[in-house]
């Protein structure tokens, strides 16, 4: 078994779209970044990446990277998934947390958690985002940004 955390914030700003799990939630707001900025996919993806002793999206999606300009971080979660794969590792589970004041993560929950079962392959009772708020604290609570933390556990069937 291995384990492996990931981290990432990104600051809400306006003229984007919000994905969270690769899932467009309708809100005035949208986060910054070089991809979609879709926070809760960059977090697990560097749990996963951090699981395997194999660096992090930065290292394999670099945002000084202007061909990857945009790119939908579904994307960069199945290439994610296709390096474990091919190192022979199995997800056996994804916990996240999700820190905003706004949108509420629990009027989201099922659907997100569905979305980012798929396009990893696996079932949904493997995957768990929960949502909590810095209750009107720092950045996070003035809504000016969102933060993650994922954990995933992986195994594997060959010795490392």
């Amino acid at each position: 078994m291995r384990i492996g955390i990931g981290y990432d914030f990104h600051r809400l700003v306006e003229g984007r779209r919000l994905y969270l799990g690769g899932v467009e939630i309708q809100h005035d707001k949208g986060l910054m970044g070089h991809s979609d900025g879709d926070v809760l996919i960059h977090a697990i993806c560097d749990a996963i990446l951090g699981a395997m002793a194999v660096a992090d999206i930065g290292f394999h999606f670099p945002n000084t990277d202007e061909s990857i300009r945009g790119i939908s971080s579904e994307k960069i979660l199945s290439f994610t998934i296709d390096i474990m794969k091919r190192r022979k590792f199995k997800i056996v589970n994804i916990d996240a947390i999700v820190i905003a004041e706004e949108p509420r993560i629990i009027n989201h929950r099922e659907v997100i958690r569905k979305n980012l079962a798929h396009i990893m392959g696996i079932g949904k009772g493997m995957v768990n985002v929960k949502g909590k708020t810095t209750e009107g604290l720092g950045i996070v609570g003035e809504k000016e940004g969102i933060a993650v933390h994922a954990i995933a556990l992986l195994e594997t069937s060959q010795e490392i």
